[in-house]
């Protein structure tokens, strides 16, 4: 079958609409998405820290928060709040409880530093959607003036953050570090 310019065109024109129809269904959804924090989640599903419970999760003043869309939960991040940056979990642990004692004295605003310690996603473009809405959200803040994560020691984690917009600043023996620069 020998294919005609009319037949080429038509078929190039279709093949753009299926395009355009396909990027409009995969955006979709994030348009439509919020921003919520959550009092729990399945810790289970966690491909980075699967071992640290809700309780843990929500205690001296951690928080999760999630993208929520048609009544599901597309992607987790969860935060702790401190004055340091911490290299491992126990000092994690350590720093945001210390935040958290301190907080007392400065009408329970807790720490001065967001730590991301996990973040994943079910739905594709959930990853980067979250970490932009919670940056967006430490940004109205009155006493948090730094986003930093602590992500494993993985090229996929180096790459999701420094092509998000972050700076590595540091490389510890179980985690890295990345600074996404808050501007008021």
């Amino acid at each position: 079958m020998k294919l005609s310019k009319k037949n080429i065109k038509a078929r190039i024109r279709k093949g753009k609409i299926d395009i355009k129809k396909n990027v409009k269904s995969f955006f979709g959804w994030v348009r439509g998405a919020k921003l919520v924090e959550l009092k729990e989640c399945e810790f289970s599903k966690d491909p980075v820290r699967p071992e640290l419970d809700n309780i843990f999760r929500t205690s001296y003043g951690r928080k999760i928060f999630g993208v929520k869309y048609k009544g599901e939960i597309h992607a987790v991040m969860c935060f702790a709040f401190t004055n340091k940056i911490p290299k491992n979990v126990k000092e994690l642990d350590l720093m945001s409880r210390d935040a958290f004692l301190q907080s007392a004295n400065r009408d329970q605003k807790v720490g001065m530093i967001a730590i991301a310690y996990t973040v994943w996603s079910n739905k594709k473009g959930g990853g980067k959607l979250i970490v932009n809405e919670v940056f967006k959200m430490i940004k109205k803040s009155n006493h948090l003036n730094r986003l930093i994560t602590m992500s494993p020691l993985t090229e996929m984690a180096r790459n999701f953050h420094l092509n998000n917009g972050a700076e590595e600043i540091q490389v510890n023996v179980e985690t890295q570090n990345f600074e996404y620069k808050i501007i008021k």
